[in-house]
């Protein structure tokens, strides 16, 4: 030990052991036996069988990885020759679809009690400018104008202080939110046609659970879309001008000439948009008129337009503004079952019935 007093440092260090002398090894090396000077002809089979199938599920392994690598190409980018699209592509057309039939239901709720079902507007007698016209469609109706109009309102975007355009964006109030404007303007500017030249099919869902609505032939009820994608003005067509009102000279505003002294005159008052009265009859043969009221407040629009039970517009009369009144002058009718509604609120509030005998 170091710490003995009375010896030299030298003696008090570990003996040293000759060069020669080996430690002894039997706690640190296994028996004999366990290290064969050679390897039997089985144990080599053994190593050769299993070096081959560690290569072979290697192989295979790598196989499998390229060939996955290859089909996801192929996948997210299309096979080539055009016989497969693009995975995005692909998910972008199903989500369009999606989007133009939910914004279907969106138009046949909130837009066509004043453009029409088929968007034709005051081309089939409604109070509301066209959409469905391939003209405007074709610049003036572009997604980004659309969705100012849905926005801000028709008084905004056109300067107009009488547009019965309302706002239909919860930003300013109105009742959609920025998705359902999306899918209005996807079905607004839905195309007719797939680069193909194949007309496309939508089908009509319900709102409510999102499935087909089945016809009474048992088949789903579809609709197309408004927009041909290979309509070309012609040359010395004119542009369609912003804020465009439609073709307001088909708008008959009655004839001109006055009532005889016996002909028939009813009173309809419109006020909380619902007409006062619900029944009209009137005598076949003979022009009769209506004192028409609008006790509604300013900017509320009605009229009184008559029409078949099916929807066609007979005589289609301009809109006055809440506060104002006028006469209606219908020409004889022949005698039948007929509707007096308003073109602005065509609803059950707003429709009363006309007996022509």
């Amino acid at each position: 030990m170091t710490d003995q007093p009375g010896r030299e440092p030298e003696q008090r260090l570990p003996a040293r052991r000759a060069p020669s002398d080996l430690a002894p090894a039997d706690r640190f090396s296994a028996p004999p036996s366990a290290h064969p000077a050679d390897l039997s002809a089985q144990r080599v089979g053994q190593i050769v069988r299993q070096s081959s199938n560690a290569r072979w599920v290697s192989l295979l392994a790598v196989i499998v990885v390229v060939l996955f690598v290859i089909l996801y190409y192929f996948y997210e980018l299309g096979a080539p020759l055009g016989l497969s699209k693009p995975r995005l592509v692909q998910q972008t057309e199903v989500q369009q679809v999606t989007a133009v039939e939910a914004g279907y239901n969106l138009f046949i709720a909130n837009c066509a009690r004043c453009h029409g079902p088929n968007g034709k507007g005051t081309n089939e007698g409604y109070s509301a400018p066209p959409l469905n016209d391939p003209m405007k469609l074709y610049v003036h109706l572009n997604p980004q104008y659309l969705k100012n109009v849905l926005t801000v309102g028709g008084r905004y975007v056109c300067g107009n202080p009488t547009s019965a355009m309302p706002i239909w964006s919860d930003l300013n109030g109105g009742p959609l939110n920025y998705r359902q404007i999306e899918e209005l303007i996807a079905f607004l500017r839905a195309p007719k046609v797939d680069a193909s030249g194949n007309v496309i099919e939508y089908r009509v869902k319900d709102a409510a659970l999102n499935e087909p609505i089945v016809g009474a032939d048992g088949k789903d009820l579809t609709f197309e879309g408004w927009v041909d994608p290979a309509f070309k003005p012609e040359a010395a067509a004119t542009a369609v001008p912003d804020c465009y009102l439609g073709n307001t000279a088909q708008q008959s505003t009655g004839p001109a000439a006055t009532l005889p002294p016996e002909a028939q005159i009813f009173e309809v008052k419109a006020e909380q948009i619902a007409y006062d009265l619900k029944a009209i009859t009137v005598t076949a043969g003979q022009p009769f008129g209506i004192k028409f009221t609008n006790k509604d407040s300013a900017g509320v629009l009605h009229d009184v337009d008559i029409r078949k039970q099916d929807g066609t517009t007979l005589q289609n009369m301009p809109t006055i503004d809440g506060g104002a009144s006028t006469t209606y002058v219908y020409t004889a009718m022949d005698a039948g079952t007929y509707l007096f509604i308003c073109s602005v609120h065509p609803i059950p509030g707003m429709t009363g019935t006309l007996t022509v005998k």
